[in-house]
């Protein structure tokens, strides 16, 4: 059987045969990502503005109108449409300009844009008139009997927004001061994740010199902006990690007053505690129910043996400090990793071209959804940056589903992470036609090479966000509100996670991994490999999981606390997932059931359909035909680091 045995074949017979290709006969789509050159452009087309959208002439302005619409219909249908409209007016363009635009002066407008929005929303989320038209039409029994599930849904969680904004308080002043805490949250995790990825320093004649070269020169100081995990001198590891992660009074004054503020708001609300307010409304629905403590249990003795492994080949290589510290555990288990399965990027890079791999996407898509991906040429001003391409999504029935820009290639002056943008969501207009969704997808691949090489990492990066796009590309909700990813965190994480397991099944890989020069298909037995490479040390790496998901060092990661570092101040997801970081262990029990166009097509119309305009578990049951308890999860995550023999005698016999 497969290395990962709870997937099934997605492709159908004969598909093999049919896509293997030389170098020179790449799809349209593929040849669009591989080609290397400057993108011709018309010069005297008219600039399309950003996303092709129009600037917003005036958002108070229009938002002025809808809120006396809002305010004064009668309760019906036509309420919860007005409020959806009143959260599509609410830029999400500035979300993603304020942090990749490569214009300071475009960055610097959309950070204010998004604090004013911010703020807007929160006072308009304790606006008694707008909660009010909306209970009047849940109070209405015979008018809530004709809404469909979708819309009552969404009628519901507008409702939920005004309840956690605090409109339930009963005095004025109270309602005065959940808005003010709000937006004090709003500047404070700003301010936070501004700070996370700033560089510290020290001055150079407090280092070695010798390992000055490692870090960015500044005078008589050297600037450390990362952890250098995978440097082979102990030192360098060692210096990173300390200086890296030395406290900063301010951001921890920063860090300190959120959290003051999130549990402010939280128990004026009336919640036990952030936690509560943050997960009502998502699978696990309270901090109870989320199983981290059944991880780590169930994974203790492997991560112990993980550890001992780690020690085992640090003394080998270093006898003279032997002990395993933090810093050493990404290192030597990619040692460790090396040495058992040879599982060298630079082997692997040329089977996955970027081209191949929008092939390989573009290909599953077609088998699983009847959907294809085709490069579009985007107009003057569509797009920021050159070398962004943008992506038509078209089903084979249903026509154009929406588009995908592609913001692949690193910039200094954008974020050094992979993720994944929601720029326009998908309605239903009035006038029948739907609004189609656009989202950005933005990864940091080199931009040394032609055709752009991927790593494994990359690759399997590349594949998790484009599982967030087709959430979105998939999704035919009635409101944009609850459009693909707009939905419960942890069910967001399902279907990007399924698509790692795609990326590394060779019954997908098979079909798309071509070297780049040769042709050749990348050997089953180096896919095999590669699977299996991630079980070594995966329980301690599971545990790290953990331990970012629980933010409690000296109890559950393993490895002693290094005094006077503060790791939390470098965790930006704090304020990205706040307590929902634990949403990448619901995973496997889904894997199984994903296999061909037909079980796509329920899989789509069960789950990615609906976006957040269902209930995550019972789309979950549906597609399952049962509801999967904590035990199932937390087996399945456990099981998938079990070893797979097969991969032992397929290299046996090779």
């Amino acid at each position: 059987m497969s290395v990962y045995r709870p997937l099934v074949c997605l492709l159908r017979h004969g598909t093999a045969a049919r896509v293997c290709r030389t170098v020179t006969t790449w799809s349209p789509v593929g040849a669009a990502f591989n080609a290397k050159g400057q993108r011709r452009l018309d010069l005297l087309q008219p600039n399309a503005g950003l996303f092709g959208v129009p600037e917003f002439s005036s958002v108070e302005g229009f938002e002025v109108q809808l809120v006396e619409r809002a305010c004064h219909c009668p309760p019906g249908v036509q309420t919860v449409e007005i409020f959806d409209k009143l959260s599509d007016r609410h830029g999400k363009h500035a979300d993603f300009i304020k942090v990749a635009h490569p214009d300071p002066s475009y960055r610097e407008a959309a950070e204010r844009t998004c604090i004013n929005t911010g703020t807007m929303v929160e006072r308009l989320n304790t606006n008694v008139e707008l909660c009010k038209s909306l209970k009047d039409l849940l109070d209405n029994k015979e008018i809530v009997s004709k809404l469909d599930p979708e819309t009552r849904r969404v009628a519901e969680l507008f409702i939920f927004d005004f309840e956690i904004s605090g409109i339930h308080l009963d005095k004025k002043k109270k309602r005065k001061e959940a808005v003010n805490l709000n937006v004090k949250l709003l500047d404070l995790s700003s301010q936070f994740l501004m700070s996370c990825h700033m560089p510290n320093r020290i001055e150079k004649r407090a280092l070695p010199e010798h390992i000055h070269l490692h870090f960015t020169k500044d005078g008589k100081y050297v600037q450390i902006g990362g952890l250098n995990a995978d440097t082979p001198d102990d030192l360098v590891r060692e210096v990173a990690y300390k200086v890296f992660l030395c406290p900063n009074a301010n951001v921890m004054h920063i860090l300190e007053k959120l959290l003051s503020c999130r549990d402010k708001l939280a128990r004026l609300l009336g919640y036990e505690s952030y936690a509560h307010r943050a997960l009502k409304g998502t699978m696990a629905k309270s901090p109870e129910a989320v199983f981290l403590q059944q991880i780590t249990d169930k994974l203790s003795d492997r991560m112990q043996k993980d550890f001992e492994m780690m020690r085992e080949m640090k003394t080998k290589l270093n006898p003279r400090n032997p002990e395993l510290m933090p810093w050493d555990h990404p290192y030597f288990s990619g040692v460790i990793l090396a040495e058992r399965f040879n599982i060298e990027p630079s082997l692997y890079s040329p089977y996955f071209s970027l081209g191949a791999c929008i092939e390989g996407l573009n290909g599953l898509f077609t088998q699983l959804y009847g959907a294809s991906l085709l490069a579009e040429q985007p107009s003057v001003g569509e797009v920021w940056s050159e070398d962004v391409h943008k992506l038509a999504v078209v089903h084979e029935t249903e026509g154009l589903l929406g588009y995908i820009y592609c913001d692949f290639f690193y910039r200094s002056d954008k974020p050094h992470q992979d993720c994944h943008f929601t720029i326009r969501g998908g309605r239903q207009l009035e006038d029948g036609q739907y609004q189609l969704p656009m989202v950005v997808l933005m990864l940091n691949l080199p931009h040394h090479t032609a055709p752009t090489l991927l790593s494994p990492g990359m690759m399997e990066n590349l594949f998790h966000e484009m599982g967030h796009a087709m959430h979105s590309m998939l999704g035919r909700t009635l409101y944009q509100h609850v459009m693909g990813t707009r939905c419960a965190t942890d069910f967001a994480e399902v279907p990007s996670i399924l698509m790692e397991y795609f990326a590394t099944d060779y019954r997908v890989t098979g079909q798309f991994a071509r070297h780049y020069q040769t042709g050749q298909p990348l050997p089953q037995s180096m896919v095999a490999r590669l699977c299996e490479s991630k079980k070594v040390c995966g329980a301690s790496d599971t545990q790290l999981q953990v331990f970012y998901a629980i933010l409690d060092q000296k109890k559950y990661y393993g490895l002693p606390y290094v005094t006077n570092t503060a790791w939390q101040l470098r965790f930006s997801h704090l304020v990205g997932y706040g307590v929902k970081y634990y949403s990448y262990f619901y995973k496997d029990p889904l894997n199984r059931f994903v296999k061909d166009m037909e079980t796509g097509e329920r899989y789509r119309r069960e789950m990615l359909a609906h976006g957040g305009g269902k209930e995550p578990m019972l789309m979950v049951e549906g597609m399952l035909q049962k509801r999967p308890s904590i035990e199932d999860f937390v087996n399945a995550l456990v099981s998938d680091l079990d070893p797979d023999f097969e991969t032992f005698i397929m290299d046996s016999e090779g």
